[in-house]
């Protein structure tokens, strides 16, 4: 577990603590997450009655656009709560999603079956990319091998990848976007890194990788700026023109879909299950709970109180973990005793090896210009 270099402490608001390296906090015991996220949120969400206009606004901008196409928008889909909410939404408004789903060989029964129940009962249309899994979990056992916290990189960058290309392919302007301010505002640097750092990646993979990248979708920092400014693709935080509310979410689908839910946030992969439930709170001491529920508390979704409850009960039910350990070492080939070096192996950070943190770091300056241009309509 990594080694705190500070006496611990944690906010006073909501309940990140010293477990982020970076964390600071003012004179109140306020933390920089939890004051950014409520700033942030104030800025990007318009009043209800505004944020109802926008809405109609881009529903009828896309629907202009698509006319004379067999579809509209992408929507990526994964049987999650939120793509799910975005999917029942982007129907209901009356526009002609194509649901986009990346198969890294890691989704749960669970997952799988949510997806077909979604797509069936709302009559939208699936394209379901299937990675070649020698090659996929051999980027993956990179990550593992170069000991980072950002092992979840190979998926979320091919996600964000094939996106753009099946929206370019489809020539559609407009993937509509499980993204959220109010669930998702909190994830502190140090517990990951950018997922959209080609360069790292496949600097990980040139010194740890076996396997040729050819099924691997990727997208490089020029072409992300070639889709967003030259091609004008539009990729679209839909949920954050919807009064979002996620326990609400989960029990409208549930009733309106036969939605399943499967747990903590992300946990419809069994990968991100046992990652987020085991790999990061065992080798770096991170907790994603935190944030996430510090998110809630930000958007009075939750108290903190309630927050505090919930990181009382077990990260991870003894039973489950050792089926999905098993699992996990099947897939990977790896022996108990592998793994176990893995985990008890040095934790690096991701700028210990070659990236674009530095041109990433620099561009934050001018994120809001940038997030402006790439999610609006």
């Amino acid at each position: 577990m990594k080694i705190m270099s500070k006496p611990y402490q944690i906010c006073k608001r909501c309940i990140m603590d010293t477990s982020d390296p970076d964390i600071q906090f003012d004179a109140n015991g306020i933390c920089n997450h939890c004051t950014a996220a409520i700033e942030r949120m104030r800025k990007q969400l318009l009043p209800p009655p505004e944020r109802s206009k926008a809405l109609t606004a881009l529903v009828e901008k896309i629907k202009t656009e698509g006319r004379g196409k067999d579809y509209d928008c992408i929507i990526g889909v994964s049987g999650g709560v939120d793509s799910t909410t975005t999917a029942y939404y982007v129907k209901k408004l009356g526009l002609r999603p194509l649901a986009v789903h990346f198969d890294n060989g890691w989704d749960s029964e669970l997952a799988v079956d949510n997806i077909n129940k979604t797509l069936d009962t709302l009559g939208i249309e699936l394209y379901t990319y299937v990675i070649d899994w020698e090659e996929f979990s051999d980027l993956q056992m990179c990550f593992l091998k170069a000991s980072v916290a950002n092992c979840e990189t190979p998926t979320d960058h091919g996600i964000t990848a094939l996106l753009f290309k099946m929206a370019c392919r489809e020539k559609i302007r407009f993937i509509l976007s499980g993204s959220n301010i109010v669930t998702e505002a909190i994830l502190p640097y140090s517990w990951g890194h950018y997922n959209q750092d080609s360069k790292h990646m496949m600097a990980l993979h040139k010194r740890f990788g076996n396997i040729p990248l050819k099924t691997m979708p990727t997208i490089s920092l020029f072409q992300y700026f070639n889709y967003i400014f030259v091609k004008k693709v539009r990729q679209i935080p839909f949920l954050n023109y919807i009064e979002y509310n996620k326990n609400e979410a989960k029990k409208m689908l549930m009733q309106e879909i036969g939605w399943r839910d499967y747990g903590g946030k992300h946990y419809e992969s069994v990968w991100t299950r046992f990652f987020q439930g085991y790999y990061l709170p065992t080798k770096f001491g991170y907790d994603k709970r935190r944030a996430h529920l510090s998110t809630l508390i930000c958007s009075e979704q939750m108290t903190r109180d309630e927050a505090l409850i919930e990181m009382e009960k077990p990260l991870y039910d003894p039973d489950l973990l050792k089926q999905d350990m098993q699992f996990i070492l099947k897939k990977f080939r790896l022996t108990q005793g592998e793994f176990n070096k893995i985990i008890h192996a040095l934790p690096k950070k991701a700028t210990d090896y070659p990236s674009h943190y530095f041109l990433f770091h620099t561009l934050r300056r001018y994120k809001n210009i940038f997030r402006k241009i790439a999610t609006s309509a």
